[in-house]
């Protein structure tokens, strides 16, 4: 029986280090962009921001975005107030007294909590039917965006005529075992994103740092189809625009685009995250997500099986493995994200990230959880 098992699991090591392997080598086709100057136009952007009880937050994303080095009179923001319990509404309305390119909308004016399962959807959804941008821009309410994050939105679409352009996110980097251990883990995420979207695989993209057409989002429909999953607003439209829209997919990959948002200030928080981005992986239509998934999933639940089998020499040198090609896969990732420090405390966390993966897979196929104070199916 224990042959067995150390059968499976060396074949699932092999598989394991040959996806690492392909997401280095896609990883490394990555090339800085640069700006053509020769493409001078000002595209009208709309900064879509949904935001629920981020009080505390709000004011600084929408700063961060209103100190752009792009022209005011060239951008809008839109924040979609998701039936805050807070201040965030009235905060975000004092804001717009000073500057007229920011709005506010609240799902409360449309919607009644009852109707809908996916708030963020709908969010997204009311902001672009009114948005006067020719692209739509999105980003969440606790993040902090680069000075040059738009005119460089600007001119990789002008250069290379996308439909949706995903772009680098990380979290940002405090003090405590927690925030370490969610910062290595999103390198791992943000280069598996940047990996895939350059190959042209899977869809992959995060929400607090994407862009797309407008004309394109009304010619896909939407979220129309997925708009009763809970998550999955960004990857689910990336999926649609590239299987409809000819692959026009890119990817923004300069260190000036780079995101920052907060990481989980607590384990329940952060288990949480992870079930709810878990959560759409049965509803994949990309087939490629979801055979990769399984596979990381299986090889972690194989460590479960050879702990639990006693098997302790298998485990150790296979734990070794894995440690091997995740650092020869995030050794470039780091380095652009100027984290690699960061790495040396890679293998300490491996117990850690097996066990989360673990949970956050199983209980991410339950009917519901709960978000940001309310239970999600």
């Amino acid at each position: 029986m224990l042959a067995i098992l150390d059968w499976t699991v060396a074949i699932l090591t092999i598989l394991y280090a040959l996806l690492l392997m392909a997401y280095r080598y896609w990883f490394g086709r990555l090339k800085t962009f640069e700006r053509d100057d020769a493409y001078n136009d000002n595209i009208r952007f709309t900064v879509v921001i949904p935001a629920r009880n981020e009080a505390a937050n709000i004011k600084a994303c929408v700063d961060s975005i209103l100190s752009q080095d792009y022209p005011l009179d060239c951008f809008e923001v839109i924040v979609i107030d998701d039936f805050s319990e807070d201040d965030t509404a009235f905060i975000v309305k004092a804001i717009g007294y000073d500057f007229p390119n920011v709005h506010l909308l609240s799902l409360a004016d449309y919607f009644k909590p009852g109707e809908m399962n996916s708030f963020k959807k709908k969010a997204i959804e009311k902001a672009v039917s009114q948005a006067k941008g020719q692209w739509i821009v999105t980003t969440d309410a606790d993040c902090i965006i680069p000075k040059q994050w738009l005119t460089l939105y600007n001119a990789y679409i002008l250069q290379n005529k996308p439909v949706f352009v995903a772009a680098p996110v990380m979290f940002i980097k405090e003090s405590g075992i927690l925030n370490e251990f969610q910062v290595l883990d999103f390198l791992a995420l943000q280069g598996i994103t940047a990996a895939a979207v350059v190959a042209g695989k899977h869809s992959m993209s995060n929400g607090a740092n994407l862009a797309f057409e407008k004309s394109a989002f009304i010619a896909v429909g939407g979220y129309q189809g997925v708009d009763q999953i809970a998550s999955g607003d960004d990857m689910f439209l990336m999926h649609k625009m590239k299987v409809t829209l000819s692959n026009r997919i890119g990817y923004l990959f300069h260190p000036g685009a780079i995101v920052l948002t907060k990481a989980m200030g607590n384990w329940k928080d952060f288990i949480m995250q992870r079930i709810r981005w878990s959560s759409k992986a049965r509803y994949y239509d990309d087939n490629s997500i979801f055979w990769v998934l399984l596979l990381v999933y299986l090889y972690n639940f194989s460590f479960l099986l050879l702990l639990l089998s006693g098997d302790y020499s298998s485990l150790s040198i296979t734990i070794a493995f894995k440690i091997f090609f995740e650092l020869f896969f995030l050794q470039p990732v780091a380095d652009f994200f100027k984290m690699p420090g960061q790495l040396r405390y890679f293998p300490l966390y491996q117990p850690l990230h097996i066990l989360y993966t673990l949970i956050a897979g199983l209980f991410g196929q339950v009917k519901t959880y709960t978000w940001k104070g309310r239970q999600v199916k």
